[in-house]
């Protein structure tokens, strides 16, 4: 089931123009739209699943950022990824957050948080997914709720918020903010990783791009739209890191939906055009990580 949505997510506002037809490459092959605010130029998925019917969208085995255990070439390739991003986001929460206590949302199977509690980080996190949720619980004893806005006690404050690719499949964007408004210590760092869908493998494979990812992702951000989001919430954007290592492993996928094989070679080069690409502000790389703080005090 579909929703059509009247007016923009960030600024409200009614008015839109097409900016992408797509086909959900990865599962359903079911065509999809993306449209641009014709005031602020954000693009969106429109029509929409609603959120209860979103879930069939995930319901495959090939899934594979839920699936810790899935052999084959591409889900090796993203766990020697996640491997080295592991790390790497690691060390980022260290850098920004000013204590220990730490949210992820979308938290999957709980490598991530399984690692920062390794290093003496207080963790909590939110997962929908059941299999994945149930993963974390029983293999790394976390503490995984299953709903963010009405399961995490928002008494709670915590240091570091985290979100890695998962702002774009949030239906409910403003509640989702206001509530991390308050679980956020006035002090903390909201932590956003997001594609970015100006980057230069996004305009190179088009409607073919794997991090369009439709429907699942049914916002597709960029630096300036992002920014705005978060202004709107009184966030202020401190810095923006890339993720260099998503430029190839999205080009392969890319260049799998493009012509049906996945072209390691064709895949690295605008994977690393990309990131070279990506020095220019205008255009940004292919994944971008946001270090936002409340305007608050």
């Amino acid at each position: 089931m579909n929703e059509k949505l009247a007016a923009c997510p960030i600024c409200n506002r009614s008015g839109e123009n097409r900016f992408l037809e797509g086909e959900d490459y990865f599962l359903s092959r079911e065509t999809f739209t993306i449209t641009a605010c014709s005031s602020c130029g954000f693009r969106y998925t429109n029509p929409r699943p609603t959120e209860e019917s979103s879930g069939v969208y995930y319901q495959t085995d090939e899934y594979i950022s839920h699936d810790a255990a899935k052999g084959g070439i591409i889900p090796t390739l993203y766990g020697i990824a996640r491997y080295f991003t592991l790390r790497s986001k690691f060390r980022i929460v260290k850098r920004y957050s000013p204590g220990k206590t730490l949210l992820d949302i979308g938290c999957g199977t709980g490598e991530f948080l399984n690692f920062c509690q390794t290093k003496g980080f207080d963790c909590t996190g939110v997962e929908p997914s059941d299999k994945a949720r149930s993963f974390a619980q029983k293999t790394y004893n976390l503490e995984v709720k299953s709903d963010f806005l009405t399961e995490v006690n928002q008494n709670r404050q915590f240091d570091c918020i985290t979100l890695w690719h998962v702002l774009e499949h949030i239906h409910r964007l403003d509640e989702t903010f206001v509530k991390l408004t308050k679980l956020l210590d006035k002090k903390g760092v909201l932590i956003v990783a997001l594609p970015n869908s100006n980057s230069y493998d996004a305009l190179h494979y088009g409607k073919f791009w794997a991090a369009y990812d439709l429907p699942r992702h049914i916002y597709h951000f960029t630096k300036d739209t992002l920014k705005t989001l978060a202004e709107k919430h009184h966030f202020a954007c401190v810095k923006i890191i890339p993720q260099t290592l998503d430029a190839y492993y999205i080009s392969m996928l890319s260049e799998k939906y493009q012509t049906g094989s996945s072209n390691y070679v064709k895949a690295f080069f605008h994977g690393m055009l990309s990131n070279w690409k990506g020095r220019d502000p205008q255009l940004g790389h292919s994944s971008e990580i946001y270090i936002l703080k409340s305007k608050i005090v």
